[in-house]
């Protein structure tokens, strides 16, 4: 038997809803930031080598060229715009990159997700009582624990890639300084590849603590989702006596209408349908009462009660319940069929069919 607020229920999609809106999602920070250095170690490993070129150019054009000759202010304003256009032509593809990628690491963890309220001013986000909360709260001992295991990660990762690279760099004596420069500057990228693509694998397993600490804390009691669904959906016992009461007013009406019909069409016992025709005030039949299932079964015995003919017509009723509404004439291209159920009809009580108009 389940305890006095045990949440042993999942949580419903309108809790998931209430809970997305107020921003109560599962989301790392550090999946944000370690997919970030990843990709961006990735882009600089990819196009690095020509924004180094375009910044090595530039910065050769302004500590090793000519010397400004013209100090007025039209000439400043002129160079630092063409400085401005050059680092813009040479960082910006990186930069786009890096947007790229921390807008991607986002939006895959949280969605679409636009939460104005979030940034109004909350008095309780330096309420003392629960700031002290917050830090000996599970979720800080285990963003601790990670954070130790980042360091210790990092540290690891570092000591076996140097490690493995000392000789290469002990190699390093009888080179050239822009030779030298560029074996250690690849040799630290892929360092710092390998510690970022270390750093994301934690992220994940971060992430997906997160997610399942969100799921626990979304889990509903069995009054909870009682109280929800009372919510959503009214009164369970107000529920059924308004039910009741439509159910009431249909079978009052199918007692006043199923009576005045001429004949019922059945499928043969899944499907009811009423018709009725007089010639003086109708163009054509008109449908004045159908069901199905027990409202069927109170149209066949209202029939049987005041000795209206039934008559089997599996494809005429379907077509009927499904095209027909109550009070309504049938359409002109079931005529045919339904002049022949009356003829029919017209012909068990010793009387001439009226042609339809």
């Amino acid at each position: 038997m389940e305890q006095n607020g045990e949440k042993s229920q999942e949580a419903t999609q309108y809790r998931r809803q209430q809970a997305r809106e107020h921003g109560q999602v599962a989301r790392s920070q550090d999946l944000g930031s370690a997919a970030l250095l990843l990709g961006s170690l990735v882009a600089i490993l990819w196009i690095g080598g020509s924004v180094a070129d375009a910044l090595g150019k530039l910065t050769q054009y302004y500590l090793g060229g000519d010397a400004w000759l013209e100090t007025d202010v039209a000439s400043i304003t002129a160079e630092f715009a063409g400085l401005a256009s050059a680092l813009a032509s040479a960082v910006l593809p990186l930069l786009c990159v890096m947007l790229v990628i921390a807008v991607g690491a986002n939006v895959a963890q949280l969605g679409l997700l636009f939460l104005p309220e979030k940034l109004m001013p909350d008095i309780t986000r330096v309420d003392p009582i629960r700031g002290f909360q917050r830090i000996f709260s599970l979720t800080s001992v285990v963003r601790l624990f990670f954070g130790l295991i980042k360091v210790v990660l990092v540290g690891a990762v570092a000591y076996a890639c140097l490690a493995g690279e000392l000789s290469n760099l002990l190699a390093l004596v009888g080179l050239e300084l822009p030779q030298i420069g560029q074996s250690i500057s690849e040799s630290l990228l892929w360092t710092g590849i390998k510690i970022a693509s270390a750093l994301l694998l934690l992220a994940l397993f971060d992430y997906g603590f997160q997610w399942w600490r969100q799921e626990q804390d979304m889990r509903m009691t069995t009054q909870e989702v009682r109280e929800e669904m009372k919510n959503l959906q009214g009164d369970p016992q107000i529920a059924a006596r308004r039910r009741a009461v439509q159910r009431q007013l249909i079978l009052n009406r199918l007692s006043a209408t199923v009576p005045k019909a001429d004949v019922v069409i059945t499928n043969p016992t899944e499907l009811a349908i009423a018709v009725q025709y007089d010639p003086q005030t109708m163009a054509a039949p008109v449908v004045v009462a159908k069901g199905a299932g027990l409202l069927a079964q109170r149209i066949r015995k209202l029939a049987l009660e005041n000795g209206i003919p039934i008559v089997e017509k599996k494809p005429l009723a379907q077509a009927l319940y499904k095209e027909v509404e109550v009070n309504e004439p049938i359409p002109a291209k079931m005529y045919a069929a339904v002049a022949e159920v009356l003829a029919y009809v017209y012909q068990l009580k010793g009387k001439t069919m009226p042609r339809m108009k």
